[in-house]
């Protein structure tokens, strides 16, 4: 058996299998939030009335969690996992050395990807909805910022989902079922 396993607490308890991390509107938020820009990517050319639709939840999903980001419970609030740009760096340093230290909330990399993944949304609704305006109906720069910034946001999809899966390994957990249940181990 593990050492782990073999652990008591104070007066013989043992120790939680898991506890809980992410909270449940962390979870349908990220969740809704991957399922709404798959959406609206597919349908940007096709069918604009769900394009729009899917848009404008994600812009008030978006709201919702910087507010939750600020009064939510400890792991969902920016100042649990925001980092310096030092810090990520060291971070990732670690992680291609594969000795990358384990974090129950995001880890510095995973933090940095919350915030980039947010400010790239909030420009691709923003210029989303300016080439619906009567300012900028038919600015072809606002149609191009707001295509260029959803590819991105492709690719730091691409990435997180690459960070997720050796984190998932590296660690022996898997954070796709954290982010299901929201529980992980405790160590």
């Amino acid at each position: 058996m593990s050492a782990i396993r073999d652990a008591t607490l104070a007066g013989g308890e043992k120790p939680p299998a898991s506890v809980k991390v992410w909270d449940p509107f962390v979870r349908i938020f990220h969740w809704s939030l991957a399922g709404l820009f798959l959406l609206a990517y597919a349908t940007g050319d096709e069918i604009e009335n769900v394009h729009i639709a899917a848009g404008y939840i994600i812009a008030g999903l978006l709201a919702l969690r910087i507010v939750w980001g600020f009064v939510g419970p400890r792991h969902a609030r920016f100042r649990d996992f925001v980092r310096s740009p030092c810090a990520v760096l060291a971070y990732m340093r670690d992680v291609a050395l594969l000795r990358a230290p384990r974090y129950l909330g995001h880890n510095p990399a995973g933090g940095t990807m919350v915030v980039a993944l947010i400010v790239t949304l909030l420009g691709t609704c923003l210029t989303g909805y300016m080439m619906t305006t009567g300012s900028f109906w038919g600015a072809k720069w606002v149609e191009e910022v707001h295509e260029a910034l959803a590819n991105l946001t492709i690719g730091l999809v691409v990435v997180h989902v690459f960070g997720v899966l050796l984190a998932s390994f590296e660690h022996r957990e898997s954070l796709v079922k954290a982010m299901i249940t929201g529980r992980k181990r405790p160590s």
